[in-house]
């Protein structure tokens, strides 16, 4: 398999969850990888939507689900979705016992009526 621009398998994840979350006390609902330097960031419907973020700051255009059981893909550059891809370094999620919304101990008890 040829491994597309924006992809590096080699990379590991920056860590179990959002980046600028955990360094702001923030929170988030969902894990998104980027899956070319391994960045972890909060999903879309979070209140910060750092994996966003982390694609205008940098241009890297690819990222990947980090739920587990999740295996997909999507391409920013061409707003595609893609049900796998190739393998990249592990963990391919946050730990399994990591709640979600997460992480512990941070969400608000209001979290759903804060979504979108």
């Amino acid at each position: 398999m040829t491994i597309p621009d924006g992809i590096d398998p080699t990379v590991p994840p920056s860590g179990s969850g959002c980046v600028e979350c955990e360094a702001s006390g923030g929170w988030w609902f969902h894990l998104r990888r980027c899956a070319q330097c391994g960045h972890v960031g909060c999903c879309d419907d979070s209140p910060a939507k750092h994996a966003t973020a982390h694609h205008h700051d940098t241009g890297h255009p690819i990222i990947r689900s980090f739920e587990p059981g999740e295996s997909w893909f999507y391409n920013f550059a061409n707003s595609e979705m893609y049900e796998s891809g190739p393998g990249l370094a592990p963990p391919l999620s946050h730990p399994a016992d990591q709640p979600t919304p997460g992480p512990a101990g941070r969400v608000p008890e209001n979290w759903a009526q804060t979504l979108r």
